[in-house]
């Protein structure tokens, strides 16, 4: 069992059943009839609030607990997500798939994993199609509130504008906001949005 699959079969949703403020803030993006790509979306609570808007939404997670949840989640209101068990160390990114590349708080990773990441969304977004990023940036590591104890697993401004400086970046901020989503990332928090379309 991995130590994902540990954290979510504990009772309940560890990061809560609603989408993340992010995504909410920017559901403009998620317009009916796109095809979406949810990267590492654990049990599910973005997939199912893209796919209640319509879009036609694929999820990944490396979590056989946390689909078995998202799938419970996604049945439970009706929302039609195809979700996907897989490694992104070992996932074929397909080139240009996706009108819409959504990945949320997926700070797992370490800078050379994550430069990885990074490069696979690019592609796999379609020309003119948009990436939605949303995490954490250092300074969450002394509040505490959620995510990795690793700083270098964190974004600052800099870091995302150097990965997708390819990409017409539409918004790139960082901010402390409070949030309460889950167990799993409740209080204060400090934050970082990216929102980039492909050229």
């Amino acid at each position: 069992m991995t130590m994902w699959d540990e954290r979510y079969s504990q009772p309940g949703f560890l990061f809560g059943t609603e989408p993340a403020n992010f995504l909410v803030a920017h559901e403009a993006y998620l317009a009916r009839g796109l095809t979406g790509l949810a990267v590492a979306d654990g049990e599910g609570r973005n997939s199912v609030f893209m796919a209640e808007k319509g879009v036609k939404t694929r999820a990944l997670d490396a979590s056989e607990v946390g689909i078995e949840k998202a799938r419970g989640l996604a049945a439970a209101r009706s929302a039609p997500v195809e979700f996907v068990l897989a490694d992104l160390r070992t996932w074929a990114w397909e080139e240009n798939a996706y009108d819409l590349v959504v990945a949320i708080f997926i700070q797992f990773a370490d800078p050379a994993f994550r430069a990885e990441i990074f490069d696979g969304m690019k592609r796999t977004v379609k020309p003119g199609g948009h990436l939605l990023l949303h995490g954490y940036t250092p300074e969450q590591v002394d509040l505490g509130t959620g995510g990795p104890r690793a700083r270098e697993n964190m974004y600052t401004p800099d870091l995302l504008r150097d990965a997708f400086g390819d990409m017409d970046i539409l918004r790139l901020e960082a901010y402390e906001a409070e949030i309460g989503e889950g167990a799993g990332h409740s209080g204060r928090s400090a934050l970082i949005d990216l929102v980039a379309r492909k050229i």
